[in-house]
């Protein structure tokens, strides 16, 4: 091989590795805000919400849409919170909306379940099912980013 080739080689790798620097210069200076900023986030995340100390509310999530593995997202999102998700599945019907249903009579648990997932609650009591509330997962429930655990 040539002098003359080696330089240019040397020359290009060098204006790559500038141009990767610049870059990289230019990410952390703009905030990483460049893809973040253009992914839409269809809920907004509360994350203060959690089940009360020394109560166990029982909760059922069911995947109503055509996403897989929605539902298992939902539980565990549910149980950092502190919520005893006690069965997770899919139904056939689809929704656009997640709905969290009132099954044993106490609201104010059903609305704390609401909270978390930024859903409209309804009561439609049900005292064959051994569950305090079930969730419905609509098409516009998105799952928390998972945190980065390297």
């Amino acid at each position: 091989m040539s002098k003359g080739r080696v330089r240019w080689g040397r020359v290009v790798l060098a204006l790559l590795l500038l141009i990767a620097l610049a870059y990289g210069v230019w990410w952390l200076v703009s905030g990483r805000k460049g893809l973040a900023a253009k992914i839409p986030t269809a809920v907004a995340f509360t994350p203060d919400v959690e089940a009360p100390t020394g109560v166990r509310i029982k909760v059922e999530v069911l995947n109503a849409t055509t996403t897989r593995g929605l539902a298992r997202r939902a539980t565990l999102y549910l149980r950092d919170r502190g919520f005893d998700v006690v069965g997770m599945g899919t139904v056939r019907e689809q929704r656009d909306s997640t709905l969290v249903l009132d099954r044993s009579g106490h609201p104010e648990w059903a609305q704390l379940v609401g909270r978390a997932m930024n859903a409209r609650v309804e009561s439609r009591p049900d005292s064959s099912r051994y569950l305090d509330v079930t969730v419905l997962l609509g098409g516009n429930w998105r799952a928390p980013p998972l945190p980065f655990n390297p």
